[in-house]
């Protein structure tokens, strides 16, 4: 009797920016989630904005090659007054695009709200609330410097909720809970 060998997916999620670039890899092996990476792409000390652009497409094509992503999830622009920041924005999140399709790698785009609301349960969670909650999921020690990494970490995560992992998100968290009993902090207050 052959036993069919689970395939593992990986994701790789990136928050553009035009200083600094946040990246999350996970892997998903049945309905495990492990995470693989995750960090920042330091563009502020390159001068001039096609620099920091070749450096985008240079380092998620390295982030691509190392992983080898099944698919590739990013945090949409969100919208605001500075129309010069929005345009550089864009155009960080189109040249991080053409890496992974140059690679022929599927691209999907989460907006901001959607993440926040996948991985947390509110679309207006801060950033820190966020952070926190991958440090639950994760069983991270510290919250990193830069919350750009645990933003590209979310939206990973968000690509791997939105496809198929608990039809509910009152499943997936009571899977979560089922498969994670040490991760349950009690309260000690009354």
């Amino acid at each position: 009797m052959n036993k069919a060998i689970p395939k593992e997916k990986i994701i790789l999620g990136l928050d553009p920016g035009t200083n600094v670039m946040g990246y999350g890899v996970v892997s998903i092996k049945d309905s495990a989630v492990q995470l693989l990476q995750f960090g920042v792409i330091q563009l502020s000390k390159y001068e001039g904005h096609e620099l920091k652009l070749k450096k985008i497409f240079d380092r998620v094509l390295t982030l691509l090659d190392e992983f080898h992503p099944d698919e590739v999830a990013l945090e949409a622009p969100f919208y605001g007054k500075n129309i010069q920041s929005m345009l550089k924005l864009g155009r960080a999140q189109g040249v991080a695009m053409s890496a992974a399709l140059y690679r022929e790698i599927p691209i999907i785009e989460y907006a901001p709200k959607k993440v926040k609301q996948s991985v947390t349960g509110n679309g207006n969670a801060s950033k820190e609330q966020v952070a926190r909650m991958l440090m639950t999921i994760f069983d991270l020690k510290e919250k990193p410097r830069l919350l750009d990494a645990t933003d590209a970490l979310a939206v990973a995560l968000c690509h791997h909720y939105q496809n198929g992992a608990g039809k509910s998100k009152k499943k997936s968290w009571d899977a979560f809970l089922k498969e994670n009993p040490h991760r349950i902090k009690r309260s000690t207050t009354k």
